[in-house]
């Protein structure tokens, strides 16, 4: 089993900062890909962001690139989300997930790919 924990949410105005950050424990070296995704009320979970752990390949989804940025350390078993320029749009509970990427295949913005899950933290951004 892997388990992941995610901190770093808040309140912060619009146009501040914050950092998501995701710990992984257990069997890491079963996954190596690890993607963000968020969920506002009444809406779908939706995906954010995307890394490949091995070779530092990276997705986001059009409404955060040039403002959010995905990144890891390994020797930490931590990922990492930073979020600039938040937007009242970005406020949503934020969840880290990660999986074994089959043979061959690319990252994947799907949430039904993804085999572990944490169990989110809140993120607010006020007008």
């Amino acid at each position: 089993q892997v388990q992941l924990v995610e901190s770093g949410g808040g309140l912060v105005q619009a146009g501040g900062s914050l950092r998501l950050s995701c710990a992984t424990s257990g069997r890491t070296f079963s996954t190596n890909d690890v993607a963000w995704f968020r969920q506002a009320p009444g809406k779908e979970r939706e995906f954010v962001s995307a890394i490949r752990l091995t070779v530092d390949s990276t997705m986001y989804v059009d409404s955060v690139k040039g403002r959010f940025t995905i990144s890891r350390n390994n020797a930490k078993d931590t990922v990492y989300l930073q979020m600039n320029s938040l937007k009242p749009e970005d406020t949503a509970v934020y969840y880290c997930a990660a999986r074994k990427s089959p043979p061959l295949s690319l990252l994947t913005t799907r949430a039904g790919g993804y085999d572990y899950w944490g169990q989110g933290t809140q993120v607010t951004v006020s007008s």
